[in-house]
């Protein structure tokens, strides 16, 4: 499940990667992770395509809290932000944090997942509006 809000930044694709840690950094978001997936696919499979990057995005509160209702949760963090270069720009895609309410299944996790909902968006936005 996609985040509803995609951007595409007009930015080289290193400069956007950059640009989108610091907008999820703004929000409270730490880069656990960063997975370039175009030099993995290369390597492992000779597999030649546009660069694409998984940065793994973590909201420490939000996913202490998570963690603390259900610590099967683990499983679904971090917040997974693709960044990937397409004909119309870099593309920006997030995770649904309300993934991890529905998957549990538990309704304690809800109003965890909705606040992730809400900063995911606004560091969506954040890029969106930034030059």
């Amino acid at each position: 499940m996609i985040h509803e809000e995609i951007v595409v930044l007009s930015t080289p694709f290193d400069e956007s990667l950059a640009k989108v840690k610091e907008a999820f950094a703004a929000e409270g978001f730490g880069t656990l992770t960063e997975i370039d997936i175009q030099a993995t696919l290369a390597k492992k499979i000779g597999k030649e395509m546009d660069r694409y990057t998984i940065v793994g995005a973590c909201n420490p509160n939000l996913a202490g809290r998570a963690l603390d209702v259900v610590p099967q949760i683990g499983a679904l963090l971090p917040c997974n932000v693709v960044v990937r270069e397409t004909a119309d720009g870099v593309c920006v895609e997030a995770m649904d944090p309300g993934l991890m309410a529905s998957v549990t299944g538990n309704d304690e996790v809800t109003p965890i997942a909705d606040e992730a909902r809400q900063l995911v968006g606004n560091a969506l936005r954040r890029l969106r509006s930034s030059p």
